[in-house]
């Protein structure tokens, strides 16, 4: 019987997509470099039972899973395999629960990140884990990469805020993992291990997220230009070295926020070549002077504080929107490591070198506040020479990063493109434990495989 109709018969008609240009659609992430094979099918279940009885199926007849959210990421881990079933929980959007006084909410895996952040903002709870694709991405995709974003230097990432899981396992059985408890140590932390897990060791179903509250004092933003990369990395080495822990610190090049005003006409280009953006969310005005002397001492062209919440936000807005706006000047190649911060002006002093050695652009965006820098590599649309050396300076980059104890993904995950990167620096010995564990929780080999290891 063709596999095809074993999913009629444990799903409704409704569940299963037909429609070829949908399933194109679906068949891959917004890594524009990464491969991307074709599936057999592209199911979109209701809740975690049909989910369940797609995995028992895909187990019994070994045909392999790809799950996916809202298809965001940058690394190709939600791409498609050949002879794949596509598991869109896209549609598994509901906010379950908020529970107030334990600050925790629970979550389908389809529930939008802005679309949490405002359910609980009605009750005075805040969702802290912010990526760039916050207003698409979804809470299951965050928690398969283990995503950060602009407030994770100060608040964390998303394992950070992930309590408990439903999973379908392997064996196609629906498990609970984790706690609802504020402590709690019984047994191995597997809901941490599938944070972070690309969808290579089961299907979240459910999500138990911790919550804070809501920041009571308004946001002020501190702004620094700086006439050089390497200068602006000085800024946030020196903050680091002050002790000061921001809410945000992220950096925006010339380049970047040139292409925003061309798309979004916010008249930023001409503030400086590099700007620092900080973020002090404790209404004290001595930190948000204390970052704004290290952005001086720095040796900032110019700094300034934010005079209300609508200015302060304008300029994250635009930091927002540089991946999306540099998308339409032609296919880029998009880098996510993390180095110590105390190095960060020796990386991107690297990664200037690396756009000269290989004749390639390299804009800049960074969380850089925690090391996390996001080189991202613009090439001409067609332009096969380019490409190959943009490639190259990838790799390079990968390379550095490691050779300065970092990592090479700080966010994004391994998914197709970090692959040989995780290899060099993880070593031989710790990917067998990586490939013990998945052959444990995966038997059938079932799961997005040929990500990550």
């Amino acid at each position: 019987m063709p596999f095809i109709e074993v999913l009629s018969e444990i799903l409704p008609p409704s569940r299963i997509v037909a429609d070829a240009d949908v399933i194109a659609a679906h068949s891959r992430d917004q890594a524009a470099w990464a491969p991307a094979g074709r599936p057999l099918a592209l199911v979109r279940p209701q809740d975690a039972e049909q989910v369940r009885a797609v995995v028992a199926a895909c187990a019994a007849h070994r045909v392999p899973i790809v799950p996916r959210g809202a298809g965001t990421g940058l690394s190709g881990g939600a791409n498609a395999v050949d002879g794949c079933v596509l598991l869109a929980l896209d549609g598994m959007d509901r906010v379950l629960e908020i529970d107030a006084s334990e600050q925790l909410a629970v979550v389908q895996p389809g529930v939008i990140n802005d679309h949490l952040r405002a359910a609980v903002a009605e009750h005075g709870l805040w969702y802290p884990p912010d990526p760039a694709s916050s207003p698409w991405s979804t809470i299951g995709g965050n928690a398969a990469t283990n995503a950060g974003g602009v407030c994770c230097v100060k608040y964390g990432v998303t394992r950070d805020y992930v309590l408990g899981l439903q999973v379908v396992t392997g064996t196609g059985e629906l498990v609970r993992l984790g706690r609802r408890t504020r402590k709690g140590v019984a047994g191995y932390d597997l809901a941490a291990l599938f944070v972070g897990s690309e969808g290579t060791l089961g299907v979240i179903t459910e999500i138990t997220v911790r919550l804070l509250r809501l920041p009571e004092s308004p946001p002020m933003t501190i702004v620094g230009a700086f006439d050089s990369l390497v200068a602006a990395g000085r800024g946030v080495a020196a903050a680091a070295a002050a002790g000061i822990t921001p809410a945000a610190l992220e950096l925006v090049d010339r380049y970047c926020l040139r292409a925003v005003d061309d798309w979004k006409n916010m008249g930023l280009a001409d503030l400086g070549d590099v700007l620092l953006l900080g973020r002090v969310d404790t209404g004290d005005e001595r930190e948000a002077a204390a970052l704004q002397e290290c952005f001086d001492r720095a040796g900032a062209t110019w700094s300034t504080r934010s005079t209300d919440a609508e200015e302060a936000e304008a300029l994250f807005s635009a930091r927002r929107l540089a991946y999306p706006a540099l998308e339409r000047l032609g296919p880029v190649l998009t880098e996510d490591v993390c180095v110590p911060r105390g190095l960060v002006p020796e990386m991107l002093a690297r990664i200037e070198g690396h756009a000269k050695a290989h004749d390639v652009h390299i804009a800049n965006i960074a969380h850089a506040g925690d090391g996390n820098l996001h080189p991202l590599i613009v090439v001409p649309a067609g332009d096969d020479a380019a490409r190959a050396r943009a490639q190259g300076a990838f790799e390079a980059i990968l390379d550095d990063a490691i050779a300065l104890g970092g990592t090479v993904t700080g966010e994004h995950g391994v998914g197709l493109l970090k692959r040989r990167g995780m290899h060099a620096e993880l070593g031989e010995d710790v990917l067998a434990l990586h490939r013990a564990i998945k052959s444990a929780l995966d038997p059938a080999g079932i799961f997005n495989p040929g990500k990550v290891i």
